[in-house]
């Protein structure tokens, strides 16, 4: 363990005390392939502050900034972050503008660091309900990270998970041009998600203390562990993420078997 101590440290960089003492208990040979958050609080930080709540939302994208270097760093093969769901259509006419005002300007100004890690950048969701500039933003961001090799980034933007599946399913009729043909199997249906190049999550990171999925990936995480934190979004640091990783080497993993042994 002090081995992958050392080599996780040297790829984080300059590590806090904190940080350090979580590390030495991570083992960098089983981590998670594929990890997916809920981004969950930001409203709650800037209330909590007497802040209005797009100064929440401004804060925590620096927490994803955070999650996704650390995440690239230590060679995770795939981070799907839950950015803005079909029902976030709701919110306020303003907040929503300003969403997709703050996701162009992140798409821009972390593009440096993307590159740098070696980051290949996607989107999950509807984008043609998105508004014109973020489908441009989106698109270019794709391209300009295609011939990347390292770790896969993806945005969950206009997503549901409901959504997902019925999209699946209409993909699926529309090759079979409406003869139903042999029943659907989880195979195939699997082979249509947005994420059908990707390994399922390993490990779902849910923010603010929320016991719930809110329509994120479920079809994709049905064998994935969870993991709840009260932290909210802007507060999830280094060492937040670490620990996550750390719960996750605890976990028995049975995907619905036993151990024989017991």
């Amino acid at each position: 363990m002090a081995h992958s101590f050392e080599l996780s440290a040297a790829a984080l960089g300059p590590v806090t005390a904190e940080e350090a003492h979580i590390l030495k208990k991570l083992d960098l040979e089983r981590l998670p392939r594929h990890i997916a958050v809920i981004m969950d609080g930001n409203g709650r930080w800037a209330q909590k502050r007497h802040l209005p709540r797009m100064a929440g939302h401004r804060v925590g994208t620096q927490s994803a900034r955070t999650a996704i270097e650390t995440c690239a760093r230590l060679k995770v093969e795939a981070l799907t972050l839950y950015a803005f769901s079909v029902e976030n259509w709701r919110r306020p006419k303003v907040e929503i503008e300003f969403l997709m005002q703050l996701l162009r300007e992140y798409i821009r100004n972390e593009m440096p660091l993307i590159q740098r890690n070696n980051i290949r950048m996607r989107f999950l969701g509807r984008p043609e309900e998105l508004p014109a500039g973020v489908q441009k933003d989106t698109r270019e961001a794709t391209v300009a990270t295609a011939g990347n090799t390292g770790m896969v980034l993806s945005i969950a933007l206009n997503y549901g998970g409901r959504a997902e599946i019925v999209d699946a399913m209409n993909a699926i009729l529309a090759e079979r041009n409406g003869h139903g043909g042999a029943a659907i199997t989880e195979d195939e249906l699997s082979r249509h998600l947005y994420t059908a190049d990707l390994p399922d999550p390993d490990l779902l990171i849910r923010t603010s203390g929320e016991m719930r999925v809110s329509n994120f990936l479920l079809w994709q995480i049905a064998y994935a562990e969870i993991f709840v934190t009260e932290t909210l979004w802007p507060d999830f640091n280094r060492a937040r993420l670490l620990e996550s990783l750390v719960d996750f080497q605890g976990r028995e993993r049975r995907y619905g078997g036993i151990d024989g042994r017991k």
